[in-house]
């Protein structure tokens, strides 16, 4: 079996590990269309916040 030459730095393997905790943003779901969106957010789709029109969509 090969064995590594050299050991890796602590930099080197820091960098390779930052990956492994990276997690997907959470959605939830949009009461008055329900488009998914980010929690805290108005909706794209409706331009709804809280069952307030925050900003006008245009509708094709």
């Amino acid at each position: 079996m090969p064995n590594p030459k050299r050991r890796h730095s602590k930099t080197r393997t820091s960098k390779r590990r930052a990956n492994d905790f990276l997690t997907t943003r959470s959605t939830t779901t949009c009461q008055r269309c329900g488009a998914d969106k980010l929690p805290h957010r108005v909706c794209l789709e409706c331009g709804y916040y809280r069952d307030k029109e925050v900003i006008e969509v245009e509708t094709e």
